[in-house]
């Protein structure tokens, strides 16, 4: 094993157990405490790309977790998961609902954009351009929520606005 990669390791398990002693001593709840461990831990196989065990820590924390932030952060990271499994409705309709327990992630609308965005290239190539259009026009309704969450941070984005005529005025204000 390379030498970086055993630091990386090393410093991936320092921080682990840095991290469950911290949770440990908290003055917070065991429930909150087991879904943040659950949560944790889907996290971990999600980097390590083993998705399915991600989903089922993922899951697990969500029937423990009640604050909205981190249950909005957990659907997101599920959504990211079936997005690159290929399942995009499911991974809209979970970016919706992390949405609903925290309206202010604008990865999740510039996620679903994304989305939109590949349909709509791919009616394009099919030469329906009237799904195209339906496909890109709502792909910028959700990416001009995003850049007016998250201003500058998707510049990409805002171009691609711009350039298609589907940018309004008041998403710069």
């Amino acid at each position: 094993m390379p030498s970086n990669q055993n630091r990386d390791n090393f410093i991936d398990k320092a921080f682990t157990v840095i991290a469950e002693s911290i949770v440990k001593i908290m003055p917070i709840a065991d429930k909150e405490k087991k879904a943040y461990i659950y949560y944790r831990d889907g996290l971990a196989a999600q980097n390590n790309g083993d998705y399915s065990e991600a989903l089922e820590y993922y899951k697990e924390s969500l029937l423990l977790e009640e604050n909205k932030i981190d249950r909005g952060e957990t659907l997101k990271n599920m959504a990211i998961i079936y997005m690159s499994n290929g399942e995009e409705d499911l991974s809209i309709e979970t970016y919706e609902k992390a949405l609903v327990e925290n309206p202010k992630q604008p990865s999740c609308l510039k996620n679903i954009g994304l989305i939109y965005e590949k349909r709509g290239r791919y009616a394009e190539q099919n030469g329906e351009l009237d799904q195209r259009d339906i496909w890109f026009d709502k792909a910028a309704e959700v990416w001009s929520k995003a850049v007016r969450l998250y201003p500058g941070g998707y510049l990409d984005i805002e171009n691609w606005l711009k350039n298609s005529g589907r940018s309004s005025i008041d998403m710069y204000l």
